[in-house]
């Protein structure tokens, strides 16, 4: 059976760039009928918090991403010990002493030497004496992994035909000192134990993958049977880094600020391909999804293109998928008067002050005769659907104003903006007495 997993680590909120990668697992399960695994990569504990991981999981449920299992590698380290035992007893992991210094000073010979800052395997001549000797002066080993000679090819599912030359690798380390085992390790003893199939992530992992394929070989499983898929990183849409702006788009912010899941869902999807974004159920968005639509080229995150889905989602959205995330007291007919003219679902806030709440109307030279008449002619409660119309043709007669002229003064003594929502819908929500006090406003 297909099985992928989101691994991520926390070490802080999730961000879209996460989510377009957990969403890409998810759907590629789903389509395929395979297993979507949760893996929580918290053995820096130092960097991981809980409230991290319990919020990353909070952001994928609001997204709609289920997961079919999950597991916390704080929860697995015997089982890595086990697994780097192994390693130890094969002379693939090997025990070193030197220091951050050291390594510096042995990086900065090779480069005088016109030769690449990789690891130079000195500790591979260590005898048992040196190692006694090293560990009876209070020093622990850290370990690195034995790289082969050899390159590593694979044919990606997203980047087409890629290699990692090993010999232009330092042996990485697997285990610290304090006997913590690395993201680099623990991810492949996970992923063979779980029977993980297609790893997809960022291409930011191509030299990792590489190393990973190395290690899973080295424990006797075959890494031609996995399948790889590394998506492009995302740009801003200047084209530079997004993790500049990473901070306001974390999903937590995202959804404060109103974005529905649907659209966040359905503009990652589609993001990197010629697809157009369509915001559907995890489901069918998962029927459509395909790894080869997607570019070989970084994708261009455009916040203004998500808001603009964003706007679309909204406008189609009934009123009890709303209701308890409006304002208290907010209607049916005020959502469906307001919800073409949001961005985000946050603003409906704005809105409700107008229909509702208290405003100040700004100043307008040279309207206050036009506010007075305006008084003038307003029309008696009750007041239905058709009390725009029958008051702004008694207000044309009365001063033979029309079009812009008439309505712009309207619009904002009755709301303080210039655009927004049609007034035939809001002006029986403001109602009479709050219409009246607002025009005295305007025309004082």
């Amino acid at each position: 059976m297909i099985t992928v997993r989101f691994a991520p680590s926390p070490t802080g909120l999730l961000h879209v760039g996460n989510a377009r990668i957990a969403l890409a697992n998810c759907l590629f399960a789903r389509r395929h009928g395979g297993r979507f695994i949760l893996r929580i990569d918290d053995t820096d504990p130092e960097r991981s918090k809980d409230e991290y991981a319990e919020a990353i999981a909070r952001d994928l449920r609001w997204l709609g991403l289920a997961w079919d299992d999950s597991f916390r590698q704080r929860d697995r380290l015997d089982h890595y010990a086990s697994v780097a035992e192994r390693l130890k007893q094969s002379g693939r992991l090997y025990p070193c002493f030197e220091s951050e210094e050291e390594l510096r000073a042995k990086r900065e010979q090779r480069l005088k030497r016109g030769l690449a800052p990789v690891y130079d395997r000195g500790m591979l001549k260590l005898t048992p004496e040196q190692r006694a000797q090293a560990e009876a002066n209070g020093k622990r080993p850290y370990w690195r992994f034995r790289l082969s000679d050899t390159v590593m090819e694979w044919q990606d599912m997203v980047l087409g035909r890629r290699q990692v030359k090993l010999g232009t690798v330092s042996d990485p380390v697997l285990i610290r000192g304090d006997g913590t085992p690395l993201y680099t390790f623990t991810s492949v003893a996970d992923d063979i134990e779980t029977g993980i199939t297609h790893v997809i992530r960022g291409e930011d992992h191509i030299t990792n993958t590489g190393v990973q394929m190395d290690i899973f070989a080295a424990l006797g499983a075959d890494p031609a049977a996995l399948r790889f898929a590394h998506l492009p990183l995302l740009t801003d849409t200047d084209g530079g880094k997004l993790s500049k702006r990473i901070d306001s788009l974390t999903l937590r912010t995202l959804r404060h600020d109103g974005v529905e899941p649907s659209a966040i869902t359905a503009y990652l999807a589609s993001l990197g391909t010629s697809d157009d974004p369509q915001a559907l159920p995890i489901a069918e968005l998962a029927t459509r999804f395909d790894l080869t639509h997607v570019s070989h080229s970084a994708a261009r995150f455009d916040i203004s293109q998500l808001l603009a889905l964003n706007r679309r989602v909204l406008h189609g959205l009934a009123f009890a998928a709303v209701a308890d995330r409006l304002p208290q007291g907010a209607t049916e007919a005020f959502w469906l008067a307001v919800r073409g003219n949001l961005d985000l679902l946050s603003e409906a806030r704005g809105w409700w002050d107008v229909v509702a709440g208290t405003i100040v109307p700004p100043p307008m030279e040279g309207e206050r005769d036009f506010l007075r008449q305006a008084v003038a002619t307003l029309p008696s409660e009750p007041w239905n659907g058709e009390v725009w119309r029958v008051w702004t043709d008694a207000l044309k007669q009365a001063t033979g104003r029309k079009g812009r002229a008439l309505f712009m003064p309207l619009r904002l003594a009755l709301t303080g903006e210039d655009h927004g929502p049609e007034l035939r819908e809001l002006l029986p929500l403001i109602g009479r007495a709050r219409a009246e006090q607002r025009l005295h406003l305007a025309a004082n």
